[in-house]
């Protein structure tokens, strides 16, 4: 039943996808919706899972707080650095402080969470059909944003449409081979919680640092900044539904 399920996250990433390349057009609105999600993501899921998991402190902060923290500045870190070995090279590239690689990067961490999406699945309906259900709903849901997501952060970084199409399916096999990995193998519940808040840490700066702004510099309307409201009011809707 897990990996059926799985199977349907799958077609819903692969959606997500679908949309995101199809509204070139407006790409402002793409880019404020997939800043919004993301926003929804990070703060409504990722975060309050992570301290729900990883609960432990160090030095009077919990653990997953220190992670978050520590994935914004490692996005960051890396992303500066990328910048400055463009940037010395010179040429055209020069002029532009996006690094394809940081947009490979950033998918591949997507890919990792919807890995532990599948993981999610088959470990809830282990412990019960009502369970699985819940959680399922809410993965296939918000699977539709993490297509969306990882297609428009992997071209917004300059990479080519193929290398966007293949992450994209990467993403999407991910919850399928993480569904069917749990028929073998128990994740820690604190290494997940650890993984989700530096993984939120990441999506939060590309989200806070890179796309809002190209979408607003792009084209400042108000219809880019009710996009990015509409997308974490959406997953605001699906952690509701699901809780």
């Amino acid at each position: 039943m897990a990996v059926f399920v799985a199977l349907c996250a799958f077609l819903m990433t692969l959606v997500g996808g679908w949309t995101a390349q199809r509204v070139t057009d407006r790409r402002h609105l793409v880019l404020g919706l997939a800043g919004g999600l993301m926003l929804g993501v990070v703060g409504l899921d990722l975060l309050p899972e992570a301290l729900r998991a990883a609960g432990d402190e160090v030095f009077g902060v919990p653990a997953a707080l220190l992670l978050f923290v520590a994935g914004f500045l490692l996005a960051h870190l890396v992303e500066r650095t990328l910048a400055h070995r463009q940037a010395s090279h010179g040429g055209d590239e020069a002029h532009d402080h996006r690094a394809p690689e940081v947009g490979l990067t950033a998918a591949a961490a997507m890919v990792g969470h919807s890995a532990m999406d599948g993981v999610a699945i088959g470990a809830a309906f282990q412990v019960g059909g009502g369970m699985g259900a819940a959680v399922a709903l809410a993965v296939i849901a918000h699977d539709f944003a993490d297509g969306f997501n990882t297609y428009t952060i992997t071209s917004l970084y300059g990479n080519d449409r193929r290398k966007a199409l293949t992450m994209l399916f990467a993403d999407a096999a991910a919850p399928v081979v993480g569904a069917a990995s749990t028929a073998y193998v128990s994740i820690p519940e604190s290494l997940l919680g650890g993984y989700l808040g530096l993984f939120g840490g990441v999506l939060l700066y590309l989200a806070a640092a890179e796309i809002l702004p190209e979408a607003h510099h792009e084209h400042p309307a108000r219809s880019t900044l009710l996009f990015t409201v509409a997308g974490a009011l959406f997953i605001w809707l699906v952690v509701g539904l699901a809780g």
